[in-house]
């Protein structure tokens, strides 16, 4: 049985001052970037604080889809679809890193499972 008395510890609160509207750019092929606006809690634009472009892309793997993201260093559309392709290599390697590390760590921990221990040793 689950213990449903944790949810009473999620803090459920939206956090007016930092609203964002969803904006989608897309090229149809590689390139998908969102576009998070700044809005007020009365949902126009609020121009004091600098919108947020995060950039998308899957490439097919042996396993099904592998999905890369990372936020764009960029203040405009144009910015961003120059910072695309350098952010997806990055974030490409930090994603092929993630998986070796988690792949030696399985064989390590395969190593020490298979392990015969001798009684008296």
């Amino acid at each position: 049985m689950s213990d449903f008395g944790a949810t009473e510890q999620i803090d459920f609160n939206v956090d007016k001052n930092n609203l964002y509207r969803e904006e989608s750019i897309t090229d149809l092929k590689v390139a998908s970037i969102r576009r998070l606006i700044p809005v007020k809690s009365d949902g126009t634009e609020d121009r004091s604080r600098t919108p947020v472009f995060i950039g998308h892309t899957q490439l097919m793997s042996p396993d099904g889809p592998l999905p890369i993201q990372s936020q764009l260093a960029a203040n405009n559309i144009e910015e961003a679809l120059d910072a695309f392709p350098e952010a997806m290599k990055q974030a490409l390697a930090e994603v092929v890193e993630r998986i070796k590390k988690m792949q030696k760590e399985q064989e390590q921990k395969k190593n020490d499972e298979s392990r015969i221990i001798m009684p008296g040793s």
